[in-house]
């Protein structure tokens, strides 16, 4: 720091790169600032992405899915135990199910504000843009101040791409933002685009009853996923009267204003759908076009996003960016751990590469979570490889927990019995998880899940029950 630049680094947005950087950053003994548009620190993870989401799909589960595994047992279907459970119950409404997310929103922003705090993260909120490269303004309420740093680092995410020639009025055309918004639970809801956010939101609506119809233009959602797992995910989701509409595009709508207010959706193909509400999740734009990049000397791609190095550095040296406005992978935890090696690159402190490996988490019902390559990327880059599969109806932890559909299967390499992927979906995917994540990155393989003891009951063995059955097709 010096009499030029005041602040060793400044941060704009606080989610979960901003705020891992100031942090990483004011450790090392710099002094940091962090900029936040918003009412409250951190981002759009926490005001209408991975924390709002992540609690509503919570609460949807407590309300329909809790407490009914002996229910299950005693003849009901996964499927129908949830709806029975929701009739006795009673359909929560939309406020009963946001209550939740409003209750962990605040206490989250309280420890991300405590956190910031006790590291002596200066925190100014307002909207930033670039006077020059060393130099941001915050405009807040009429008002100006300049903040002078030796870095900067962008980390402003992402926001809801808009869709072509359809105005989003937030009670029957929405995104993702308005979810947490919204006034009533949809009897029926379209759902444009089967990415993460729109198979995550199409299952937990299905799951509260609503007929739900999804529509993309590719044949098949979630490509990057294996396909096996994500073949499982669409027949689970069909169980629980998920239309999906693959290779369709929506050509235009309309809004009639009843009553009762009601959307008519017009595909490419001529089909046509009813529905009360209407989500667009047709991708996420880079949330720059307020920065004035040029003053600063950069650019952004035509969806806002910013190019980087290895280090996270941008075009201008001492510009960084991380998180979601730099692209794949998108993740919160990805975005943290960028965040972090970005403020040590700035800071000339020393930093591994970001890790290769690291675990993708769909939070759909039900959860489906990865490390590792799929099958047909194995198949396609001709890597000899041995499938060892358990399924949770053969796990007693997964009788326990009721779910008789969960399946797990390991990937080793046929010669040299390294785990080269581990693919889950059903109750706890994201949690199981990070035992692959941790073998596949120590180099790990099958005899150590031959060897090793895990707690019984728990669905971590299923490591040791897939390892037994990839071990059992290695010797034939």
């Amino acid at each position: 720091m010096d009499a030029t630049h005041p602040y060793d680094l400044v941060c704009i947005g606080s989610g979960p790169a901003g705020q891992r950087a100031a942090v990483q950053a004011a450790k090392l003994g710099k002094r940091t600032a962090l900029v936040e548009r918003r009412r409250v620190v951190g981002g759009v993870c926490l005001d209408t992405g991975t924390i709002p989401s992540k609690t509503f799909r919570e609460a949807v589960l407590s309300f329909t899915s809790r407490g009914t595994a002996f229910e299950r047992a005693g003849g009901a279907g996964v499927g129908s135990a949830g709806e029975q459970a929701a009739v006795r119950r009673g359909p929560p409404s939309a406020p009963e199910l946001l209550a939740r997310v409003s209750e962990v929103v605040e206490r989250e922003s309280r420890v991300i504000a405590d956190q910031l705090a006790r590291n002596g993260v200066e925190v100014v909120y307002g909207e930033a843009s670039f006077r020059d490269p060393h130099c941001l303004v915050v405009r807040e309420g009429g008002c100006e101040r300049e903040l002078r740093a030796a870095s900067i680092l962008i980390a402003v995410g992402t926001r809801p791409a808009p869709p072509p020639g359809v105005p989003i009025d937030g009670r029957t055309i929405i995104t993702s933002d308005e979810i947490v918004q919204l006034a009533a639970i949809p009897r029926s809801l379209v759902v444009v685009g089967a990415g993460v956010i729109g198979v995550e939101y199409a299952s937990m609506f299905a799951q509260l009853g609503t007929e739900v119809t999804l529509v993309d233009r590719q044949r098949r959602p979630l490509e990057f996923l294996d396909h096996e797992i994500v073949d499982e995910l669409i027949h689970q989701m069909r169980d629980r009267n998920v239309l999906f509409r693959g290779e369709e595009a929506v050509e235009h709508m309309e809004v009639h204003e009843g009553p009762p207010r009601r959307a008519v959706v017009m595909l490419e193909s001529g089909k046509r759908i009813v529905a009360d509400l209407v989500l667009f999740a047709i991708g996420r734009t880079g949330a720059t076009e307020g920065l004035e990049l040029g003053a600063a000397g950069l650019s952004a791609d035509a969806r806002g996003r910013l190019a980087v190095d290895g280090c996270f550095r941008t075009a201008v040296p001492h510009i960084f960016a991380a998180g979601d406005v730099v692209g794949y992978p998108s993740l919160a935890a990805t975005s943290s751990e960028q965040g972090r090696l970005a403020a040590c690159h700035a800071m000339g402190a020393p930093a591994k590469p970001f890790a290769p490996h690291f675990p993708i988490g769909i939070y759909a019902i039900p959860e489906v979570s990865m490390v590792g390559a799929p099958e047909h990327e194995l198949t396609a880059r001709k890597i000899p490889y041995e499938v060892g599969v358990a399924r949770y109806r053969e796990i007693a932890r997964g009788q326990i927990l009721g779910d008789d559909s969960g399946f797990f299967k390991m990937l080793f390499h046929r010669e040299e019995r390294s785990l080269l992927g581990v693919h889950v979906i059903g109750t706890g995917a994201t949690e199981l998880i990070h035992v692959g994540q941790a073998v596949v990155a120590l180099g790990g393989g099958l005899d150590y899940f031959l060897d090793a003891v895990f707690n019984y009951p728990t669905l971590a063995e299923c490591y040791k029950v897939a390892a037994l059955d990839a071990a059992n097709k290695l010797a034939l």
